[in-house]
């Protein structure tokens, strides 16, 4: 982002600060490279604290309708309190690290539509904090989540869209208050199939893949055949051919509900 003017505590004349990231690309459980750099204005200026965040901006229900609410899920504090001097300029580097269950927010080189992830930056002035704008971070799969991701489309399916809803998945190792949803269409030959959704939630050894067919809004129906949850390990993924264990999976339902 641009230099931002920091007046919340001191008004016209206090600094300003700028949040460089210099490797958007990351996958989860990786560390995601920046620098915050603090332009000094025209008086002194007492920074009490300094921290940046990863963001992401979440669908939570409420009442009838769903609203959008920006929930940071990870944040780390660089250093203790610091004097910047008018005109000086103070840089602060940092390497945030990814959570395991961060969601995905581009496949196949292109932005999924719905994934709004960066990293925030905040800092305390005179016990008023000042949060800077959003830098944006791109989010690729794990090669296990790559392989998954792939055999739906080897299938023939069409991704449609992909969200971040608050909540927990019961039966899963998830501890972010929110998941991930990432919603296929499919192809002709399951014609009674209205979509597929898709969650992975993964640790630093292995992640649950939940998949549901037919999914009622805000309910995971774990007792029914439309839902799956399953273990893969982050480094066993290759012994299987995940095509062919989706497609198993979906002609079975599907011919015990004549969908196709």
């Amino acid at each position: 982002m641009g230099f931002k003017k920091l007046f919340a505590s001191l008004g016209a004349g206090g600094a300003s600060v700028d949040t460089i990231i210099t490797e958007p690309n990351v996958v989860p459980g990786g560390i995601v490279q920046g620098e915050v750099r603090i332009q000094g204005g025209s008086v002194e200026q007492q920074i009490e604290g300094l921290s940046v965040g990863l963001q992401a901006r979440v669908e939570v229900e409420s009442g009838d309708q769903e609203v959008k609410q920006d929930v940071v899920f990870s944040k780390q504090r660089l250093g203790g309190a610091f004097k910047v001097q008018p005109g000086a300029v103070h840089v602060v580097p940092f390497g945030l690290e990814i959570p395991w269950e961060t969601p995905v927010t581009h496949f196949q080189g292109h932005h999924l539509h719905g994934m709004n992830i960066g990293v925030s930056t905040e800092l305390e002035i005179a016990r008023a904090v000042d949060a800077g704008d959003l830098d944006p971070i791109n989010v690729h799969p794990l090669p296990a989540q790559q392989a998954i991701l792939d055999a739906f489309g080897q299938l023939g399916f069409r991704f449609r869209s992909a969200d971040m809803e608050r909540g927990h998945i019961r039966g899963t190792r998830q501890t972010l208050p929110f998941y991930q949803e990432i919603e296929f269409l499919p192809p002709q030959q399951y014609h009674g199939l209205n979509q597929v959704e898709l969650t992975f939630i993964a640790d630093g050894n292995e992640m649950d893949v939940v998949l549901e067919m037919d999914k009622k809004p805000g309910l995971f129906s774990e007792g029914s055949d439309t839902y799956r949850c399953f273990k893969v390990g982050l480094h066993a993924y290759q012994s299987t051919n995940w095509s062919a264990y989706l497609n198993e999976w979906i002609a079975s339902v599907g011919s015990k509900r004549n969908w196709f």
